[in-house]
């Protein structure tokens, strides 16, 4: 990704959207980016880890969003432009500094990136976050392209300047992890160090201060809505005798030109690019005479309620389409057939029949699952095992050890977000009678596991803290963490003990073990189960992709001269490189990356390295 810093205006190269969202940035004169990594984000961070030092800014990885903001802003007031990213339900963790930030401003450009998740492709949920623009007074943009997205960053930051105001940018999956061919503009050199000018009764947010601005954050705001109006983002597209007209926003805008285009449709399209402040005068204009308008915008009906309601007004007569009169669901990500199947209720479509059928694949469906070799498969198999036929609640968290709930694991009952699961468990812990776990990794422990425990240590909660330490954060794409030694820049860091932080919460029972040492693993948590309050677990093993080629030794194979068919090893503990035919049981020796953990796990010792 060196090339992000060739300064070639014109150059044309192909970028994933969050390629060109980190070009676009650098075209602004960055100085500071901060980041939780999170899909589908996550590679504006990775883009930034390979270019920030040789660029000459400074970027980190921060405990959480929250504290990424606050980073970000400290930044963005002293007078530097920054940039924060993170996912969709990242900015509910962030939502606590944001709602001030906005009343306080910034001097500097700060544009915040929230990438929405429709169809909840790695999330927990599929918010629309666009209620967060309106909920906060936030300046939005919403691009559809990965051209569009890098000429918005640009834009952003001057319009972030020019209001005194953080700017929201919110994308979708479908534009973050689009592949487009964009276009340099000239490269800006990053902003210097800033200056930090005192002004306690702007930046201290005590209620006297609370009172002088909220009406400075609704006079900025106020000034953003004629350069909505303005918007080289709000782009119509014509048609001479149209015989529907089309609002439309984000990804279900690309779909509804693909159809215009490709259909040759008799449509009239007005893409919304900036859509906080909602430009009123612009949409009633291209509403003023339409007879029929269909509103294409994926999750939440957030521009169809503002278009219905200025219509009353304008043109009552209209009839206006979309999620109300059942044209669109509010339920996932769209695709070009849906978005023609809508188009096909209103108007005579000259297509083929076929073209408007869902298309059906006969490919087999692949969930994800646990890699072989994982150091959570052991683990979760040592609780079973230190369990017996104990009943338990497992809560569990956000993270590849989600895939707990999988069979033959089935160890996840409870989910809400990053760092729940300790909450969860002191909940269950103190209204329940059953034995009570709580699963997170370590990098989701520095993000929001360590608060939990120190509440729980207070209010006496009785729970076995698993934090399930890989070394990495590794579910979206081996960012590093406060205990990985390392930072986003690449520079050495204070290597951040979890052992130590549990004891300095209070807690008296702390154990590490390695889990691929199964039968010492079981006896730890046999221990843990007994011990009354909290007993902390730390099951510490390096992710086996980023250990990959470390592990020494052949694949394993099963003798089926000593195996019994007794299947414990495929359904009990589950290893993907493990494959049952009949009641055959043997391993895919390119799969499996001899971790001995399957060894462990056989009752009867039929399972060993390959022998040459």
């Amino acid at each position: 990704m060196k090339e992000l810093l060739h300064d070639e205006p014109g150059k044309k190269i192909l970028l994933l959207g969050n390629e060109a969202i980190v070009r676009g940035a650098l075209e602004a004169g960055i100085g500071h980016g901060s980041t939780y990594p999170g899909t589908p984000s996550s590679e504006i961070g990775n883009t930034f880890e390979k270019v920030a030092k040789d660029y000459g800014m400074y970027f980190e990885y921060s405990a959480n969003e929250k504290v990424a903001l606050e980073v970000g802003a400290a930044a963005a007031v002293s007078g530097v432009r920054s940039m924060v990213w993170m996912k969709h339900v990242g900015v509910n963790v962030a939502a606590d500094a944001l709602m001030t930030l906005m009343y306080c401003g910034t001097r500097a450009g700060l544009v915040l990136v929230a990438a929405g998740d429709p169809s909840v492709h790695s999330s927990q949920n599929e918010q629309d976050n666009r209620y967060y623009s309106q909920l906060g007074n936030i300046p939005m943009l919403e691009p559809t392209t990965p051209q569009e997205a890098k000429e918005m960053v640009k834009y952003a930051f001057d319009l972030s300047e020019k209001l005194e105001l953080p700017v929201l940018i919110r994308t979708t999956t479908r534009v973050n992890h689009a592949r487009g061919i964009v276009t340099f503009g000239e490269l800006k050199p990053p902003a210097e160090k800033g200056h930090f000018e005192k002004d306690p009764g702007r930046f201290v947010a005590v209620p006297s201060t609370a009172l002088n601005n909220h009406p400075r954050l609704l006079k900025h705001i106020k000034e953003a809505e004629p350069i909505s109006e303005e918007s080289p983002f709000n782009v119509e597209y014509d048609c001479e005798e149209p015989e529907l007209h089309i609002v439309a926003s984000g990804a279900g805008f690309n779909y509804a030109l693909e159809a215009k285009e490709v259909h040759g449709l008799p449509v009239k399209i007005l893409k919304l690019g900036m859509t906080n402040p909602f430009p009123k005068d612009k949409v009633s204009e291209f509403i003023r005479d339409a007879e029929r308008v269909l509103v294409v915008e994926e999750l939440e009906p957030f521009l169809e309620d503002k278009i219905t309601q200025i219509a009353k007004d304008i043109n009552p007569g209209v009839e206006i389409y979309g999620k109300h009169t059942g044209h669109f669901s509010r339920l996932y990500e769209y695709n070009p057939d849906i978005v023609l199947e809508a188009l096909s209720k209103l108007i005579d479509l000259d297509v083929k029949d076929e073209s408007l059928k869902p298309k059906e694949f006969s490919l087999p469906t692949r969930p994800p699952s646990l890699c072989p070799g994982c150091p959570h498969r052991a683990t979760y198999y040592a609780v079973k095992r230190a369990l017996g036929k104990k009943e338990a609640v497992f809560s569990t968290d956000i993270g590849c050890y989600t895939l707990g709930i999988q069979d033959p694991m089935n160890m996840a009952d409870f989910l809400l977000c990053m760092g729940s699961s300790v909450g969860a468990a002191g909940g269950f812990s103190k209204n329940t009678d059953q034995k009570v776990f709580a699963f997170l990794g370590d990098s989701t422990f520095f993000h929001s596991g360590l608060p939990a425990l120190v509440s729980g240590v207070y209010n006496q909660h009785d729970f076995v803290y698993v934090i399930m330490d890989n070394r990495t954060t590794a579910m979206t794409g081996h960012q590093p963490h406060p205990g990985t030694g390392i930072t986003g820049m690449g520079d050495p860091a204070p290597m951040l003990s979890i052992e130590n932080l549990a004891r300095g919460a209070g807690v008296e029972f702390v154990e590490t073990v390695d889990p691929f040492d199964i039968e010492k693993t079981t006896e730890v948590f046999r221990k843990a189960i007994e011990h009354p309050g909290i007993a902390v677990v730390i099951p510490k093993h390096a992710c086996v992709l980023i250990e990959e080629g470390k592990i020494k030794g052949p694949a394993y194979v099963v003798d089926q001269d000593v195996c019994k068919q007794c299947h414990v090893c495929t359904d009990k503990f589950g290893c993907t490189a493990l494959v049952r035919d009949g009641d055959v049981v043997t391993i895919n020796a390119t799969l499996c990356i001899g971790c001995d953990q399957c060894a462990q796990v056989c009752p009867f010792d039929a399972i060993g390295p390959e022998v040459e």
